[in-house]
């Protein structure tokens, strides 16, 4: 993606009932995102945790087994279980995104790769929101500690957009990845991504940009906060 900042609109969303595991899940790694718990903690015994959230030593198992996992929880033999590192960085998506930054605040490097560059003429669909007849198409890798995590495809009119953007809608498509974005972001193929398809806007409301970025579905967490309108 060639912006620096992000103002999502989220067209449909498909949500479901938290399990107890997930209750279980998602409140042990707040403890992890809040700091409560950091790495090297101890975590409370089974009973302990089931006391907390009102459910079965089972049901935390099966909670604490998705955490190891993932790799945020380790077990040392005749010790217990113990935080072995942070959860990825949480970013709601009704205010703006600094990727870079939000790289850095989660504890890595920053780095960004540009793959190829072109200028070309413009498909129809390009032309219709971008009003122009050739484009200039970049794709980008950002990466955190020498990982892939987002590869984007940019098209733009100008080599430096990101000082005209005030605003931008972007569709959320959860997907899986194909050969040539597993080959991208170095994964399988079948990972789970997130699709970001996005149009940026200048202040007098043209659009300058047209992106669709592909993110690793365990770097990163977008939360969407939705707010009441009124008369709701």
């Amino acid at each position: 993606m060639w912006l620096t900042t992000l103002f999502a609109t989220i067209v449909s969303i498909t949500q479901r009932r938290p399990s107890l595991v997930d209750t279980v899940r998602r409140g042990l790694l707040d403890d992890l995102v809040l700091g409560t718990l950091s790495p090297g903690d101890k975590l409370p015994n089974e009973d302990r945790i089931g006391e907390r959230f009102g459910v079965s030593r089972a049901t935390v198992r099966e909670a604490v087994l998705g955490l190891l996992e993932a790799g945020y929880l380790t077990r040392r033999h005749g010790s217990g279980t113990y935080v072995s590192k942070a959860p990825r960085s949480r970013h709601p998506l009704e205010s703006t995104v600094d990727y870079t930054a939000m790289i850095r605040a989660a504890g890595h490097t920053p780095a960004l790769t540009i793959l190829s560059e072109a200028t070309r003429p413009a498909t129809p669909e390009e032309f219709e929101h971008l009003l122009a007849e050739t484009v200039i198409e970049q794709e980008r890798l950002r990466l955190a500690d020498d990982r892939p995590i987002i590869y984007s495809r940019d098209r733009f009119l100008t080599t430096d957009p990101a000082h005209l953007i005030r605003r931008a809608s972007a569709h959320l498509i959860p997907t899986l990845a194909d050969t040539p974005l597993a080959e991208h972001l170095q994964i399988e193929p079948g990972t789970p991504l997130l699709k970001l398809d996005q149009i940026a806007y200048d202040a007098p409301g043209r659009a300058v940009l047209l992106s669709v970025e592909w993110h690793v579905a365990d770097a990163f967490e977008l939360i969407v906060n939705r707010r009441a309108q009124a008369g709701d």
